[in-house]
């Protein structure tokens, strides 16, 4: 795929570089009716001296803030962190919000509120390639570059043509869209959906199963345990449409493995628009090197008693990939203080099926890389299970010399059925 414009600093107003996909139909009517209103209310409404009318975050998934607009006409928006509890850790990262202003205001935005602390540690979520999305509609989404100011705040201009525009730091994928998911893929023969527990706010968890439980090889793969990471959901999709093709690719496949899939771990987060943690301060990518508690973390809880009740069946996942976004996009392998020779020899299998049949480029974790407590590490030093995470780029695609995109994950996805196969029939001699 060319190249359609490489992400640089923006001087200007933000420059939109590239057609997204449909978050969803649900999201999408709301966001259309939520455009109605604003088309009407704008009529004969004062805006302040730089066009701006109110920031909108009525709609599902968008983050809560608060604004003030400067002198100078610049539109500052604070985000709201996520605390860990017990733990000097909290995170931003997510943003996702509606402009109501003028028809052809121009509007520079400052976001505030990247300082965020992981591991104990300062750590910030913005560099020089951070990009964002826009959608006149809610439902078409182009990228657009930005610029990480020396305060660490991420600065931008836009011009909201209609009326109304949609901001977001990726392209949103929702509980709607997975329903959407779910309702499109419930009644087939290879599918099973299966609850497993409930969020700290009582929304149901699932297990998708893809394929047949008697397969030879299962894949368990997660989905969104941060909220503001939703490139995993959309390479999901990509992969459970692949799988359910109903071609002689789709046979071999599943002759092969069977895949289950907690598609949306972290469902409170993504409903409430925000970046890491569950409503009550757990991370879910970590204390995995013990029990989880089943008061502050279920949702870990129910993952963990669904995994230990396949164990007891004799069906223990052979592969386990938790998927996530971040700024590097490598194939993230810890190195527990156990005996690894047979795991990273199936981590370099894993690496090499990626890099043959996907667009995947950017390699993997080096030999001093240790991640204490995330599932990756976890799962291998309880269950002695070939886990890792995947973290997938959230600014560019080298392998595609693009922007990251819904259709560029789905096509991922679709490609990570190949990659899967290739990856079971290299390592069948070790199992």
């Amino acid at each position: 795929m060319g190249n359609r414009c490489r992400p640089e600093v923006s001087k200007g107003p933000a420059h939109f570089c590239q057609k997204g996909r449909v978050p969803s139909r649900a999201l999408a009517w709301s966001l259309a009716l939520i455009g109605m209103v604003v088309g009407l209310s704008a009529r004969g409404v004062q805006a302040e001296p730089g066009g701006l009318i109110y920031i909108n975050t009525n709609f599902a998934h968008a983050s809560p803030l608060y604004w003030e607009t400067k002198p100078d006409g610049a539109v500052h928006i604070y985000l709201a962190y996520d605390q860990e509890r017990a733990s000097p850790n909290r995170a931003n990262g997510h943003w996702f919000f509606q402009l109501q202003a003028a028809p052809g205001a121009e509007l520079t935005l400052v976001l505030h509120n990247f300082d965020n602390v992981w591991n104990g540690k300062p750590g910030s979520p913005l560099d020089d390639r951070t990009i964002g999305f826009a959608s006149v509609d809610g439902k078409s989404w182009r990228v657009f570059r930005a610029e990480t100011t020396p305060d660490n705040c991420l600065k931008f201009t836009v011009t909201v043509r209609a009326g109304s525009l949609y901001l977001a730091r990726l392209e949103p994928y929702g509980l709607s869209d997975l329903e959407a998911l779910k309702a499109e893929i419930r009644a087939h023969g290879d599918v099973a959906i299966t609850n497993i527990g409930r969020t700290v706010e009582g929304r149901e968890l699932e297990i998708i199963r893809i394929g047949r439980p008697d397969a030879p090889n299962r894949v368990l793969l997660r989905g969104r345990a941060h909220p503001w990471e939703p490139g995993g959901n959309w390479v999901i999709q990509g992969l459970i449409r692949r799988l359910l093709r109903g071609d002689a690719k789709t046979q071999r496949y599943l002759d092969i493995y069977c895949v289950y899939i907690m598609p949306i771990a972290n469902k409170d987060g993504v409903a409430r628009g925000r970046t890491r943690f569950n409503m009550l301060g757990a991370d879910l990518n970590r204390k995995w090197d013990r029990p989880p508690d089943p008061n502050t973390n279920p949702e870990n809880h129910a993952l963990e008693t669904w995994l230990q009740a396949m164990i007891d069946k004799g069906q223990t996942p052979d592969l386990m990939i938790d998927l996530h976004n971040d700024n590097g996009g490598k194939l993230h392998i810890s190195r527990p203080g156990i005996d690894l020779e047979t795991y990273l020899a199936k981590m370099r299998e894993f690496e090499t099926a990626l890099r043959k049949y996907t667009w995947f480029t950017e390699g993997s974790t080096t030999a001093s890389f240790r991640n204490p407590g995330s599932i990756g590490e976890g799962l291998l030093d309880r269950f002695g299970i070939n886990a890792c995470v995947l973290e997938l780029n959230a600014n560019w695609i080298a392998g595609l010399n693009d922007y990251p995109s819904a259709q560029n994950w789905e096509l991922f996805g679709a490609q990570l059925g190949e990659a899967l196969y290739h990856y079971f029939k290299a390592t069948a001699d070790e199992r």
